[in-house]
């Protein structure tokens, strides 16, 4: 099976750790590189994705791993030369890119509950369930169908940093392990409410989710067993 890895211009761990997770199945690999947009430094309580710096280019992976690198000026750059592609990092794919071609994106949200940017805080912060949505893309955000919803286990003792790097893993297995998920499909929030995508979350509202996450973990946090 030939997969299209598509993701930035930049440095970007998701990538790097999905690539890596990949890279010894049988796959035909290729890489599609977009160009990175900076965006306008603000303010923010705490991270919840890893550091870009802890991360290399996209040329340098495929040179490491030795497959074929495409820098694109723009989304329809990208050919159809795939069966499938994989989104590791990018923006909004533009309707002439989408078009004839088969795009599984995992978002870090229950689509089509928690859709648009920040899903992780503001999943806390409405009071939903945590958990990733692997998908294929279509014309609308966050929308496309879905192929399986995977939980985020959340632990009474957690504190935000720690189940952020969990929430966070789980998008990065359930990527690794998208032929899986479209033999075996799986979605347990079938009849999760639609509610508007989200945009970034400010920084007063982060503060108000640390003050209710305790209430978050009492709602839906299990005792961890070691």
């Amino acid at each position: 099976m030939k997969i299209g890895l598509i993701t930035y211009q930049a440095p970007h761990p998701k990538s790097r750790e999905v690539l890596e997770g990949i890279i010894f199945r049988q796959y035909q690999l290729k890489l599609y590189g977009l160009p990175f947009r900076h965006r306008v430094s603000r303010k923010v309580l705490f991270d919840h994705r890893p550091d870009k710096g802890e991360s290399v280019m996209p040329e340098t992976l495929a040179q490491i791993y030795d497959i074929q690198y495409t820098a694109c000026n723009e989304d329809m750059d990208i050919d159809n030369s795939c069966d499938l592609y994989l989104i590791l990092g990018a923006g909004i794919l533009s309707e002439d890119c989408v078009k004839g071609k088969k795009i599984i994106n995992c978002h870090p949200g229950i689509i089509p509950s928690s859709r648009g940017l920040d899903s992780f805080k503001w999943s806390l912060y409405m009071m939903r369930p945590l958990g990733v949505t692997l998908h294929f893309i279509d014309e609308e955000v966050d929308l496309g169908k879905i192929i399986s919803v995977v939980p985020t286990t959340v632990y009474c003792s957690d504190n935000l940093e720690n189940l952020a790097l969990r929430h966070y893993r789980n998008e990065i297995k359930c990527l690794c392990q998208f032929e899986e998920h479209l033999v075996n499909p799986n979605n347990p929030f079938e009849d999760a409410k639609e509610f508007k995508a989200k945009m970034r979350m400010s920084y007063a509202q982060e503060l108000e989710l640390v003050n209710v996450f305790d209430l978050y973990k009492k709602k839906y946090g299990v005792p961890k067993i070691d």
